[in-house]
């Protein structure tokens, strides 16, 4: 976690500061690009033959940085590298996956209030697994009577269980604020992860705070 933090605040000290396009609100007419940091809530749930429908929760890290791609309407492209936390729950059962997610997103500007844009968002992701378990109800027996004694949580790799790879499609919207942004939104799985016969998808609904300059 501290190792992919760093990467994060790296990338975003990389990047040279364009805070002169913004000030007191979102200039829609003015804004050509922008980079920012994002934290927030991510809460996971799968579908098909896993069947973990109840929500896992997990952290979202990111740098993202945008850029207009119209002269004459409000469109911008924005990417990004993630950090986040995704799974699901069945019972007393929970997959815990972790990511690196590159989301690649078109968000259209609309100016709310004169110091508020609204940026509605679509568009793919891509993410590829760098951790994870799978959680499970582990009953001890005792040897001599057969009975149980107590129940205890067994792990397992999560990667015997799916593939690194996934992609999907991530909707929502955004708020800006002076330099400060909220978002909500929601990721669908497509790829099918499941290693092996069947199927599993990872879907997520989140929110992010943050700060664009």
């Amino acid at each position: 976690m501290k190792k992919v933090f760093t990467a994060i605040v790296a990338m975003m000290l990389a990047v040279p500061s364009f805070a002169q396009y913004a000030s007191g609100g979102f200039e829609l007419d003015k804004q050509n690009l922008y980079y920012g940091a994002r934290m927030g809530l991510s809460l996971g749930m799968m579908s098909g033959d896993n069947d973990a429908t109840g929500m896992k929760a997990g952290l979202n890290l990111a740098g993202i940085i945008g850029l207009r791609v119209s002269q004459t309407s409000p469109v911008f492209l924005e990417s990004g590298l993630y950090y986040t936390q995704r799974g699901g729950k069945n019972g007393d059962y929970t997959m815990n996956l972790k990511y690196l997610e590159v989301p690649i997103v078109i968000k259209y500007g609309v100016k709310a209030t004169d110091d508020i844009a609204l940026l509605p968002f679509i568009g793919p992701y891509f993410s590829w697994g760098i951790g994870g378990k799978y959680e499970y109800p582990n009953p001890v027996i005792d040897q001599a009577t057969g009975a149980v004694l107590r129940i205890e949580t067994a792990d397992r790799s999560s990667y015997d269980l799916v593939n690194h790879g996934d992609m999907g499609l991530k909707i929502g919207c955004g708020a800006e604020y002076d330099m400060l942004y909220l978002e909500v939104g929601a990721q669908i799985g497509i790829a099918n992860i499941a290693d092996g016969n069947g199927s599993i998808h990872s879907n997520a609904i989140f929110a992010n705070f943050g700060i664009n300059f």
